[in-house]
């Protein structure tokens, strides 16, 4: 059986994608997974062994040169990739327009079938348009977890339930890797702090007061923008134990999450790669609800806060510290 995953972005729902996978394999062993996925984030679904191909999906880039000559070359060319294969389930876990036509560009055996989304959950993007390139749509509680949604769509069009904790499939770590040269030696602890949206962020005395009970553990500050960085600075400052790393690439930021000691972070993506590597995870809820996105399958992980209500410093700290001597 051939199944194809449409999910391009953001780098948490992708991540949040990923046990659908091992459910898939675990009920139906021989089946071949292929994903489209935005290319930036062609590195993290490359970690999970179970996915045969990748489709590398450029619209962030493509729409800024839509006039250019090679840019047009390379849409054709994904296309042409995207329909090579006939597959016998299509599944759109995104539910936006531009994943709909993605769905309906894939072929499909007779009889095959194209599943997505009925209806979003509370306070997403979803496009209700999508819908249009569907076969069967799958009506979802609007409270559903981020991971089980796409878990519940699948399980639904292939017949069967979702009665085990979600599995990421992401390779253990190993104390033999070759680490970078920005990695220190010693266990370190990460502090996850920058969003777009800065509602979403933790004060940075609650993060300055944190580092000091945790020296003099290393504590590494990674930036994804010159304001991400500047704000990386601002902490450093204020502690003795900081250090503030050169820009990564995506595939370095994983790194970073899959080796971390500690990791402490708000609601974004990388937070959420850390826990599902299942390392020791504080997740802090300032600005958006808990119930979408916590990391709920493992003991290593502790969610704070919720919407509208941060968690405070000693509570993280304690939080922390509880993690921290199961190393």
């Amino acid at each position: 059986m051939n199944i194809l995953l449409v999910r391009v972005s953001s780098l948490g729902d992708v991540l949040h994608n990923l046990p659908i996978v091992a459910d898939i394999r675990r009920h139906f062993p021989d089946a071949n997974i292929d994903w489209v996925v935005e290319e930036g984030y062609v590195s993290l679904v490359r970690l999970h062994p179970q996915v045969r191909n990748i489709i590398p999906f450029a619209l962030r880039r493509w729409r800024k040169r839509l006039g250019d000559r090679a840019v047009r070359a390379e849409i054709r060319q994904f296309f042409g990739t995207l329909r090579q294969v006939e597959y016998d389930y299509v599944f759109d876990t995104q539910g936006l327009l531009k994943t709909g036509i993605i769905m309906g560009a894939a072929r499909i055996v007779r009889g095959g079938q194209k599943v997505g989304l009925a209806n979003g959950s509370e306070g997403s993007g979803y496009e209700g348009i999508s819908r249009i390139f569907h076969s069967k749509s799958i009506p979802l509680d609007p409270r559903t977890h981020a991971v089980a949604r796409g878990r519940l769509v699948v399980a639904a069009a292939l017949g069967y339930q979702v009665d085990t904790p979600a599995d990421f499939g992401l390779p253990e770590v190993s104390p033999h890797e070759p680490k970078p040269a920005w990695m220190p030696a010693e266990p370190y602890a990460v502090y996850f702090h920058g969003t777009a949206r800065d509602a979403k962020k933790w004060a940075p005395a609650n993060w300055i007061a944190l580092g000091q009970a945790l020296a003099p553990m290393p504590i590494l500050l990674p930036w994804g923008s010159p304001k991400e960085q500047a704000e990386a600075e601002t902490l450093a400052a204020g502690l003795p134990n900081a250090r503030v790393l050169p820009r990564l690439s995506m595939a370095d930021a994983v790194l970073l999450a899959r080796h971390a000691a500690l990791a402490v972070g708000v609601d974004t993506g990388l937070t959420h790669i850390a826990a599902a590597f299942s390392r020791p995870v504080v997740e802090i809820y300032c600005d958006s609800p808990r119930w979408k996105t916590e990391g709920n399958w493992s003991p290593k992980i502790i969610n704070l806060g919720d919407q509208g209500a941060p968690p405070s410093a000693a509570e993280v700290i304690a939080a922390a510290q509880r993690l921290l001597p199961a190393q």
